[in-house]
């Protein structure tokens, strides 16, 4: 969140949503309520229903891990 304060020219987010200290939908709560910044949900979450999930908690896309990096780029360049 620091990170985001600090540099204005941060574009896009990759939000892993299993974080220690903090789980990644407050954390994506938060990321909404302050900034208006496309948020990739990256995950381990990858069973029945975890897409839908993120996608409702209000992530703008989602990527399973381990990651695909093609996919992975191609995310990232349909939402920059």
């Amino acid at each position: 969140m620091a990170m985001l304060h600090e540099h204005q020219n941060i574009g896009i987010i990759l939000l892993d949503m299993m974080m220690p200290g903090i789980d990644g939908y407050e954390a994506l709560a938060q990321f909404k309520q302050q900034h208006n910044l496309p948020v990739i949900a990256v995950t381990a979450q990858a069973m029945t229903g975890d897409r839908e999930k993120c996608l409702a908690a209000g992530a703008d896309d989602y990527v399973p891990k381990p990651i695909n990096v093609d996919l992975l780029l191609q995310v990232v360049k349909r939402h920059t």
